[in-house]
């Protein structure tokens, strides 16, 4: 299999993958790269981008448009001289296409598989209608009954029923096809903040990893970052005249804040260019309409696209006739 390269071969045991990309309140993202960073993980081979993504576009900064680069899909490595299981962490600056998951999956459970991992581990996001205040649960997805018996002693929530979207549950139950054994950790986030960085929930999906691959990492930078993306909401809240920001909060003031911060805050810019993307391909081919809605609907801002949606089928139609 090719379309990767690696530049070191580390020697593992019995290894945890953990694995991170884009997503609502940046969750995995985050506690991932923070993860990278303070194992002071080195890297040592990378999955090559063309085969799974496109060009979208060209930033700027201090005036100087810089060129165009596609998104980059990274593993790490960790020894761990004190315990049984060494850490492996895969970072994606983006997430693949649906269309073309399950081949990018395959790449890094086959890099998985030459490195001796036993365990591949996931984080996400899970919605809910709480309080940015409360501190945020942590469940649990396996793939298996016996792990999930074992995950019940760090008091996780384990998700009985459900879907996990995207490429996290999609990439975890391709795993299991292919023999890993594994889980999800999802971290909680208020309804209202899904386009807002939720460092809260990462640092709670990433101290549960910690207590069960029994790694001791320093996790105050992420409680403070917590601290202050809290206080911003705050002062939000107080802005929009809601009422008591630390009360309770009801479903008309949760619907209240959502469109407030879908006109306030912004969309990562993997996921807005995802969003065009798509939007390009489904003008040529309807059937992609499907996979764009449920991008839409997952970071509610179908309403803002509304029209131009909408207007998809309308071409389509006209080109029937």
């Amino acid at each position: 299999m090719d379309g990767y390269k690696i530049r070191k071969r580390p020697r593992l045991r019995n290894a945890y993958l953990v694995c991170g990309w884009p997503g609502m309140g940046e969750v995995a993202f985050r506690a991932v790269n923070y993860l990278t960073e303070k194992l002071k993980a080195e890297e040592f081979a990378e999955i090559e981008a063309g085969e799974f993504f496109y060009l979208t576009g060209s930033s700027i900064k201090t005036g100087v448009l810089s060129a165009p680069e596609l998104p980059c899909g990274k593993f790490y490595y960790w020894k761990n001289k004190t315990g049984k299981n060494d850490v492996v962490v895969f970072i994606s600056s983006a997430q693949p296409d649906l269309s073309r998951a399950e081949s990018y999956s395959r790449k890094i459970t086959h890099i998985a598989r030459l490195f001796n991992v036993k365990t591949i581990v996931s984080f996400a996001a899970m919605p809910q209608p709480i309080d940015h205040s409360q501190p945020p649960k942590v469940w649990v997805a396996s793939t298996s009954a016996a792990l999930n018996n074992n995950l019940k002693n760090y008091n996780l929530n384990i998700l009985s029923e459900g879907q996990i979207s995207g490429m996290n549950g999609l990439f975890l139950g391709l795993a299991k096809n292919e023999g890993f054994e594994g889980f999800c950790l999802l971290g909680e986030i208020p309804l209202y903040t899904i386009q807002i960085e939720n460092p809260k929930s990462s640092y709670a999906v990433l101290e549960a990893f910690a207590r069960i691959a029994k790694l001791n990492i320093d996790l105050s930078e992420l409680l403070s970052q917590a601290h202050i993306m809290e206080t911003e909401i705050n002062k939000l809240m107080d802005y929009l005249k809601i009422g008591n920001p630390l009360g309770p909060i009801d479903e008309n003031d949760v619907e209240k804040i959502k469109k407030s911060l879908s006109q306030l805050t912004k969309l990562p810019s993997s996921i807005k260019d995802k969003i065009e993307q798509l939007f390009k391909e489904a003008r040529s081919d309807i059937g992609r309409a499907k996979e764009l809605k449920v991008q839409l609907d997952s970071w509610n801002v179908y309403k803002e696209y509304e029209d131009r949606f909408l207007d998809l089928f309308k071409r389509s139609n006209e080109k029937g006739n």
